[in-house]
């Protein structure tokens, strides 16, 4: 039997950062908030 997995905690975020890196064979979409969570 599967391990249970535990569920993520969601927080909703009023204004954010978005960092995005774009390589050749993928993107890296980060999204925090002020304080970098």
């Amino acid at each position: 039997m599967a391990k249970p997995t535990k569920k993520k905690e969601r927080t909703n975020v009023l204004d954010g950062i978005a960092f995005i890196h774009a390589t050749f064979n993928n993107t890296i979409i980060t999204i925090t908030d002020r304080q970098g969570n």
